[in-house]
């Protein structure tokens, strides 16, 4: 991964001594709220239902095990002993105190870790696949471009007051695990004629008003990179709008705009951004390059039948994903135990996580969108080593992309802008599928779950999507079918009317009912079964045979 310089550090340093002298000031009362709240979200505090909360970035997801031992430092020093990671592969402590939050940011420069740009305006962490590096079928590791552009937008100061949050995300191969449609720019890795380049989406988002981002360069030479990102985000500067914030994201500006005239603004200005930026310099992509070299792999010969069990087997059937070596694995770690937070770790997790990357995985983990931990170097020898590690800190659940793998956003819970409860809901439906054998037979299914509709949990694109909303102070969930994140981007069908807060686990039991009864095989999953069949099925089980010949 990258390596901070001097000037990294420095620049860490002076940014948390400005933000304790803010944080001094709004603690004496110099500083009103109001005046506080822009100075705070640029160093990525959010004012929660109970508490500030602190979100720190962790670019492209990638972490050393001495960072990890850090952030489980802070969650027992400063916070209440767990952290959150997010689906922006970040991790949030929920329960700071303002005047800690100085110190919490000083003990993560101590490993160059920060929390700038994790919030306000501006353009967000830089996500990108968690296998990168690791994965076969790759054309390079998009961190080396997530990277780049980390460097290119901190502290950006023509875009550090954009009409609305901005997000990027990349991805190295034609498989997206980035989610890169649904980002205000995704990005994919892409080689032609010998020449690494990209091709670039923009204008997708979720939130009230979901859509799927538009093609407008197929093939953009990485020379270009910078100039045709400033370009992009210039017009969108210029031209997003600012009277609404509900309909300032980029998507909108491409729905208002059209596609092809916002591509006619956007090779204008790349044409000037052309002359005033120099080409991306080839030796800065290089040693970029170099950062993320793989790690020196083991060679071994071993025995795969060496302290095999059962139990180990389902693990590495269901939480293991091929590597570019034959001889290694990725392994990927639920942070979603039967009747837990999704996406909450421990502090003693994190630190088991770290002791396990360091000894077995090459010191390194990743953290995914989908709220997991990722060790993307894992050689097969120590498979049984890790597994034993993992199931000592309570982390060997073998439920990655099945029923009780939800992703879900933190909801009334925590959040102030959320309508509903999220995480008592991805509890009760772990709970009533908790069996792991019934979840293998039900197969892979991907349940997402929002508090409101800004759509942290990704809810449009879950193969089942559960949105909460506030109807009359009554929480109401609303369900989508057939969303996909992946390079077949589709939005979820809303179903009909929503459920209240104690229908909607017996409505998502009936409509794995209905899965289990209409599909063709066990082979056939349940997306495909709905992309088969649509909607009425599972709307006769929803709501009774009259409703669905309604539809």
């Amino acid at each position: 991964m990258y390596t901070y310089t001097d000037f990294d550090r420095d620049f860490l340093r002076a940014r948390v001594a400005e933000f304790r002298d803010q944080v001094a000031r709004r603690v004496d009362g110099s500083l009103t709220e109001d005046e506080f709240k822009p100075l705070r979200l640029m160093n990525g505090v959010y004012l929660q239902l109970h508490a500030y909360m602190l979100r720190v970035a962790i670019p492209y997801g990638t972490l050393r095990s001495a960072q990890m031992r850090k952030l489980a430092e802070i969650a027992d020093r400063w916070d209440k002993g767990y952290g959150h990671f997010t689906t922006r592969q970040n991790i949030q402590f929920n329960w700071p105190k303002l005047s800690d939050v100085p110190d919490m940011l000083d003990a993560l420069a101590d490993v160059d870790m920060h929390a700038i740009q994790t919030s306000g305006n501006c353009i967000r962490n830089v996500t990108a696949d968690h296998f990168a590096g690791a994965t076969p079928g790759e054309v390079e590791d998009p961190r080396i471009t997530a990277e780049l552009i980390r460097q290119w937008s901190t502290d950006h100061p023509e875009f550090a007051y954009l009409p609305r949050k901005f997000k990027l995300a990349v991805t190295g191969t034609e498989e997206d695990r980035a989610v890169i449609r649904f980002h205000d720019i995704g990005i994919r890795v892409r080689q032609q004629n010998g020449e690494i380049g990209y091709q670039v989406v923009i204008g997708g988002g979720l939130g009230r008003t979901p859509m799927i981002g538009k093609v407008v360069r197929d093939f953009l030479p990485r020379a270009d990179l910078f100039a045709y990102l400033e370009a992009i985000l210039k017009v969108y500067n210029l031209s997003g709008r600012r009277d609404n914030k509900y309909k300032a994201r980029i998507k909108i500006l491409v729905h208002e705009t059209g596609v092809e005239e916002l591509k006619a603004r956007i090779e204008g200005a790349f044409e000037t951004q052309k002359r005033l930026l120099p080409d991306l310099n080839p030796d800065v992509v290089n040693r970029i390059h170099e950062s993320f070299a793989p790690p020196a792999f083991k060679e071994t010969d071993f025995d795969p039948n060496t302290g095999q069990t059962p139990p180990l087997q389902a693990f590495i059937d269901t939480n293991t994903h091929p590597h570019k070596r034959a001889d290694h694995l990725s392994v990927t770690v639920s942070i979603k135990p039967i009747g837990g937070t999704p996406g909450d770790a421990t502090s003693d997790q994190m630190r088991a996580l770290a002791d396990i990357a360091e000894t077995h995985a090459y010191d390194e983990l990743r953290i995914s969108h989908e709220q997991n931990v990722i060790l993307p170097h894992v050689h097969r020898a120590n498979l049984p080593a890790i597994y034993a590690a993992l199931r000592d800190a309570g982390l060997a659940t073998a439920n990655i992309g099945l029923i009780s793998d939800i992703i879900a956003c933190p909801g009334m819970d925590y959040c102030a802008l959320a309508t509903a409860r999220s995480i008592p809901i991805a509890q009760q439906i772990g709970e009533a599928f908790s069996d792991l054998d019934a979840q293998h037979d039900i197969g892979p299914l991907k349940i997402k779950i929002s508090g409101c509709i800004n759509a942290c949990g990704h809810h449009h694109v879950g193969h089942i999507g559960i949105l909460g909303l506030d109807r009359a102070g009554v929480e109401n969930y609303q369900i989508t079918l057939g969303g996909d994140g992946t390079e077949d981007a589709t939005l979820g069908a809303r179903t009909g009317p929503g459920f209240a807060y104690d229908e909607i686990v017996p409505a998502v039991e009936r409509l794995i009912e209905t899965y289990l009864d209409h599909r063709s095989s066990p082979d056939e999953t349940f997306l495909a079964l709905y992309r088969r069949l649509g909607l009425a099925p599972f709307k006769a089980a929803l709501y009774g045979d009259t409703h669905a010949k309604a539809a």
